[in-house]
């Protein structure tokens, strides 16, 4: 591995003063405010890149996001990427880290990967200041605003950073009038949180002190919205998000700079790095990759239709990263088995890939499918593929950068490039903000997951029209749904067809400025696999970190 650069130097790259910087330790810095809340003008290229349905494992799609961004810096180009920040869960879940691989990675990995500058703990600390704020307004009968909380209709859940399934529901308040007043709750996981969704969509500290006093944490017995300013919560815990609102500065493999801020999950939150620092990469480069997951149904749509709008921005260029495994596994191999050769399944799967270039020119763009070479694959599956989407019209290259870092992805990187300078992007949604919003809900499940209808369960259609009453029907929309697959079934691959889908509740996040459709069986708080990866997660006698991957 190549030794880190001095993080100044690395900022000096995006035109960073060592003033504008502020170390957080070896190989880590934060941008000052200052610098950061700027508005001045957005002059890089932004490409976007996603994925199509992913494994369970995942694709590659950070890994690729770093591996361009230094391949375009090979072939001379001022560029950077704008990435998330992990989560605990996935890093001693299942996924393991969110630092790319090999040699296509951010460094320091391992202090990135867990408790990095304390972003996520600042965001869990905030949530759940609030949240005690909340249940000792409802002890002492007790607001600001005048209105008391009801105990049976609290929104607000608890969150932590971790995958902890015995945690959904919880009972608190036992043990006698001293203890609380008893009821039910849960937990989420801090990348679902709306404060989350909050630090990623705020503009600067005023903004963020607005919008954290926007959230909603329930209703009083008559029916009235108790909100969070109505506890005066937004200032302690503005106060507590003040160094979290900063973007962190990191490195790559090969020293090209990263502005990697915020962590809201694809699959139950919003999907995408923070808005501040794609708006400050995009002031401080000449071409800015920027990565939104789980699959483009999820992440990228919401990256095109909530934070575009909210950022005022538009990608001049969209990358969709497929691999050989991902394909195979939506060809109805199981996932265990798709690292083996198997052309019938190859040619099954590529339907999953044509479902999501498909949705990619909905926004009216064009993708650009790169191909994550992993290790053991084959030369003539690889060949097909990228035979197959140019036969079909679509422009593809292989991305070998696990193994070779930017060289081995210049040419796709150049293609890409050349496909950014020389986009017009035309800002597209697939919905009108003024739209009602279940007709929202139905034109994402049938324009990007293919989906014939939707259907809403009773509580999910009362909660629908509380939301509209109470001035929140023209908020955009953040689905929750699985991303192993287009529907709302996790165990339907490939290109699924004739379904309908279920939103069985639907939640109001007014300080985020969305409304979240819960659909299927989908969870927001995880849970641990069989063996997590924590089992492989050890600390040597000398102090090093071992098994973060």
């Amino acid at each position: 591995m190549p030794r880190m650069r001095a993080i100044e130097d690395v900022a000096a790259d995006l035109g960073f003063a060592s003033c504008d910087v502020q170390a957080w330790g070896p190989g880590v810095a934060k941008v000052s405010a200052e610098v950061a809340f700027r508005d001045d003008p957005l002059t890089a290229r932004l490409v976007l890149v996603s994925a199509i349905s992913p494994t369970p494992a995942g694709e590659g799609k950070t890994t690729c996001t770093i591996g361009l961004t230094q391949a375009a810096r090979r072939l001379g180009i001022k560029a950077a990427c704008a990435l998330r920040e992990p989560s605990l869960g996935p890093v001693f879940g299942a996924k393991g880290g969110g630092t790319g691989g090999g040699r296509s990675q951010l460094v320091p990995s391992e202090r990135i990967n867990l408790h990095f500058t304390g972003d996520l703990h600042a965001v869990t600390s905030a949530h759940n200041l609030l949240a005690a704020l909340a249940d000792n307004s409802i002890y002492f009968q007790s607001s600001t605003s005048g209105v008391q909380l009801d105990p049976r209709q609290m929104t607000l859940h608890r969150v932590m950073d971790m995958n902890d399934r015995f945690l959904r529901r919880t009972v608190i308040g036992l043990g006698g009038k001293a203890m609380g007043v008893p009821r039910e709750d849960g937990f989420d996981i801090t990348a679902a949180s709306e404060v989350m969704a909050i630090l990623c969509l705020a503009r600067d500290y005023a903004d963020l002190k607005v919008r954290l006093g926007r959230m909603l944490l329930g209703f009083s017995r008559e029916g009235t919205p108790v909100y969070a300013r109505d506890l005066k919560a937004e200032g302690a815990m503005a106060a507590l998000l003040r160094d979290a609102l900063l973007p962190n500065v990191v490195q790559t493999t090969e020293g090209a700079p990263a502005l990697v801020h915020g962590g809201p999950f694809g699959n139950i939150a919003h999907g995408c790095n923070s808005l501040v620092a794609t708006r400050l990469a995009m002031r401080r480069a000449d071409v800015v990759f920027t990565e939104a997951g789980f699959g483009f149904d999820l992440g990228a749509e919401k990256f095109l239709d909530i934070k575009c709008r909210a950022a005022g921005i538009f990608p001049h260029a969209v990358v969709l990263v497929a691999t050989l495994r991902a394909l195979k596994f939506h060809g109805g191999v199981p996932a265990a088995e798709s690292g083996k050769e198997n052309h019938d399944a190859l040619v099954r799967g590529m339907a999953n890939l044509d479902k999501h270039i498909d949705s990619v020119r909905r926004f009216g763009l064009e993708p650009i499918v790169a191909l994550n070479v992993r290790a053991g694959d084959t030369a003539g599956e690889l060949d097909h593929v990228i035979d197959q989407l140019r036969t079909d019209g679509v422009e593809a290259g292989r991305a070998d950068i696990y193994a070779h870092g930017g060289e081995g992805a210049l040419k796709l990187a150049e293609r890409i490039v050349a496909k950014a300078r020389a986009a017009t992007p035309k800002p597209t949604f697939l919905y009108e903000l003024s739209d009602p919003p279940a007709d929202k809900m139905t034109k994402i499940a049938r324009a990007i997951y293919g989906a014939d209808n939707v259907n809403f369960t009773s509580a999910a259609k009362s909660q629908l029209d509380r939301a509209v009453k109470l001035g929140f029907g023209e908020l955009p929309i953040c689905m929750a749904k699985t991303h192993l697959s287009l529907s709302d079934d996790a165990t339907r691959v490939g290109r699924p067809r004739d379904f309908d889908m279920t939103v069985r509740e639907v939640r109001i996040a007014a300080g985020a400025g969305f409304l979240v459709p819960l659909t299927g069986e989908i969870l927001t708080m995880p849970g641990l696999p069989k063996i997590p990866q924590a089992a492989q997660i050890d600390l040597t006698d000398d102090g090093t970190i071992v098994g973060v991957v």
